[in-house]
């Protein structure tokens, strides 16, 4: 059990580790030296690293892979993959491939539209507010100008300003809704500035406004912030082929296409399904999010309330077949940035980004989506063919084999053995153990 401390972010880097040791690890003789095996040599690098956070003790890995051969738009990619999950890349390698030879996948940006919102109570009417908002409009948007200069210069900024009443749900309750365009920064920051700004306006000039203060109205603001629910900022992914490039595994093309496509309906109607259906497709949008330096967390957040935007959870692909035509499709709405934060400061984001040829906001939203359509094809391809365990289980052999340390000639022998069995934990165990007797 810790104890409370004080001042715990003033201490040395070191002494934080020590303060752990002696109060969190106290029976892990070697936990010190787990902790900084993965310090990086360069102290540059760590002390960049160290800075992205506060009270960082040491750096925690991902690998970082990549996938070949996707074909978008008639462009070639090499996707980077961060992720610790296996065979997620193995999967969408192959779902690729696949796709190259029939078309490739096709990307388009419907809408990049993100919004922000300001919080508020007005003990008034509404339509005496409705007044005032468009009053001091002009103003508002004047002294948020310094802010959103260089965005404008970009082409972005600013698109609409709505006062949105909501005294139905909570009494007293409004909102003011700000559409931006954050060309190829994610914009977070850049948004909740200008809502700080616009706040400010909005209670200053409401406590100038002579009809307000004549009968004593007042506007408080609860909060100001941004929205990672973004169904304007939206990106379609699809495929799509003749059934009689279909054929996989000696199944018919028109056999495969039909179990494929009641899959997806199956996720469409039963939420149970829906979610792990949808956690398939993140598999792939989260790797490349996270490998990009993105927010994971808020596209997370945005997809899966999008999911469930007509109430109720439900896929996020659709499939069908038409005039002997396989097609397989998905939206995503996903914020992404190529500029700011992460993707100037971390190496390997910047890495990643030089990987998949510098691309704008829009051309990584296409990136994304697509390797989302991939992990999904790859998913319901193993599911209503061969089984997801049979590529689950060669990695979860090869965890289990690096769990108990098996030499390179004791992992080909057991491969080989596990070829034709079922794989398990004690089944590894019991196997390694006549081996190695």
């Amino acid at each position: 059990m810790g104890k409370l401390i004080s001042g715990f972010s003033k201490l040395s880097k070191l002494e934080k580790i020590d303060w752990l040791l002696n109060n969190h690890l106290i029976n892990i003789p070697n936990a010190k030296s787990i902790l900084r095996q993965y310090w990086n040599a360069d102290k540059a690098l760590q002390e960049l690293h160290d800075e992205f956070i506060e009270n960082t003790i040491t750096n925690f890995y991902l690998p970082l892979g990549i996938a070949p051969n996707f074909s978008i738009n008639n462009k070639m990619y090499t996707i980077p993959m961060a992720i610790e999950e296996s065979s997620v890349v193995a999967a969408a390698s192959k779902a690729a491939k696949f796709w190259s030879t029939k078309g490739g996948f096709k990307a388009e940006v419907i809408g990049t539209v993100k919004i922000g919102q300001i919080h508020f109570t007005f003990s008034g009417p509404g339509l005496e507010l409705k007044t005032f908002i468009e009053k001091i409009k002009p103003k508002l948007i004047s002294n948020a100008a310094p802010l959103t200069k260089n965005m404008k210069q970009r082409g972005g900024g600013i698109l609409a300003v709505e006062l949105i009443d909501k005294t139905d749900a909570l009494q007293n309750y409004f909102q003011l809704q700000l559409s931006f365009d954050t060309k190829d920064a994610m914009g977070a920051n850049f948004i909740n500035s200008c809502l700080e700004s616009f706040a400010a306006t909005l209670k200053e000039k409401a406590k100038e406004y002579v009809p307000f203060k004549s009968k004593d109205y007042d506007i408080d603001i609860i909060m100001s912030i941004l929205s990672n629910y973004v169904p304007e900022c939206r990106v379609r992914a699809s495929v799509k082929c003749p059934i009689s490039e279909l054929g996989i595994n000696g199944i018919k093309g028109m056999d495969f296409a039909k179990k494929f496509v009641q899959a997806v309906q199956i996720a469409k109607l039963e939420p149970y399904r829906a979610v792990t259906h949808n956690k398939g497709i993140m598999n792939g949008v989260d790797a490349v999010v996270i490998a990009t330096g993105n927010d994971f967390r808020a596209v997370e957040a945005g997809v899966h309330a999008y999911a469930s935007r007509n109430g109720k959870y439900t896929s996020l692909s659709e499939a069908k077949i038409e005039n002997n035509q396989f097609h397989f499709w998905l939206e995503l709405p996903l914020a992404l940035g190529t500029v700011g934060g992460l993707t100037n400061l971390h190496p390997l984001v910047k890495l990643s980004h030089q990987i998949l040829g510098n691309p704008s906001a829009e051309e990584l939203m296409q990136i994304v989506a697509v390797a989302g359509l991939a992990q999904n094809f790859a998913a319901l391809k193993s599911l209503t063919t061969t089984g997801i365990q049979q590529g689950h289980m060669k990695m979860h052999l090869m965890n289990i084999l690096n769990q108990f340390k098996a030499s390179e000639k004791e992992k080909e022998n057991l491969i080989n053995h596990f070829k034709n069995n079922t794989v398990s934990y004690s089944a590894v165990e019991e196997m390694l153990k006549k081996y190695r007797a």
